[in-house]
């Protein structure tokens, strides 16, 4: 049935289904100059359920029968591109951070939290607990945690295992490279693992970045880039104040280098920096609308 899936095309009708549902079900926006490229994408979910056409697939996977299928759906949909202390600039924000304001906590006793949303394959999750262990080795005793999430369970699973081939450790410093992974052959390419004390601080989970957050905990640095990109701009606004609700005072949101805060000020954020914003005490009308 299935062997000719790959001349199969999308027609308008099962796009837009299919774009409707993804936006329901994570804010992501399918642009309808985008077709070929979805089309492309899911071509192996219709071989997998062994689905003859777009317009059966479309059907199945609004249904309520294709619930499970649309995490698969938006797992082939979203792209999971990430890089080791991409945007160095942010990691040098975050260690000036924990040097002089966040060690000091922890070692008073405080609990220190920092969320990588949208973590991807964990390269920026992991980034993040090399810095903090490069600032003070002892951070493995203290109450510092990192949770990452993305929405896919897919690259959670991916992200849990940290291990990379070495196509994927650009990025990585090779000091660091040295002392925070082992590495071992596998088919015939180097692979490395991150060891034990950088995984240990290091939480992966899966979520949507729309639907509720369970954490009780108020974080003391965001690392949302590359993400709201793919949302509509009345999806980004609702978002801010909920990061805002979610960052202890002073806290740090970084977003990725084409994303922006429009107006940070009116949804209590100031500007530290390029795509790096703080939360600020201040009040505006546009929060309390939120709230």
């Amino acid at each position: 049935m299935t062997s000719n899936i790959k001349d199969k095309h999308i027609d308008p009708a099962s796009f837009k289904a299919i774009a409707q549902l993804a936006y329901r079900e994570c804010g992501l926006q399918l642009a309808a100059e985008k077709m070929s490229m979805i089309q492309s994408r899911l071509r192996h979910r219709l071989r997998a359920l062994d689905i003859a056409d777009f317009e059966k697939y479309s059907s199945f996977v609004c249904s309520e029968q294709g619930r499970d299928e649309r995490r698969h759906m938006i797992s082939a949909l979203t792209t999971n591109v990430s890089h080791f202390f991409r945007e160095n600039h942010h990691f040098e924000v975050l260690r000036s951070t924990l040097t002089n304001d966040l060690i000091p906590k922890l070692k008073l006793g405080q609990s220190v939290r920092i969320w990588s949303a949208g973590c991807s394959n964990g390269q920026e999750a992991l980034s993040i607990a090399m810095t903090a262990l490069d600032c003070n080795p002892e951070i493995l005793d203290l109450d510092f945690r990192i949770l990452a999430t993305d929405i896919d369970p897919k690259v959670i699973e991916f992200a849990q295992n940290s291990t990379y081939p070495e196509r994927l450790t650009t990025g990585i410093p090779e000091s660091f490279l040295k002392r925070f992974f082992s590495s071992q052959e596998k088919g015939g390419e180097i692979h490395f693992q991150a060891i034990e004390k950088v995984r240990k601080l290091v939480s992966f989970r899966e979520l949507n970045l729309i639907s509720s957050w369970p954490m009780k905990q108020k974080m003391d640095v965001i690392f949302c880039r590359n993400v709201v990109i793919y949302f509509d701009s009345e999806t980004q606004s609702h978002l801010w104040p909920r990061f805002h609700q979610a960052l202890k005072p002073k806290g740090y949101l970084f977003l990725g280098h084409s994303e922006r805060i429009v107006e940070p000020q009116n949804v209590g954020f100031s500007t530290e920096g390029p795509t790096a914003y703080m939360r600020t005490d201040a009040t505006t009308s546009a929060m309390s609308k939120e709230h």
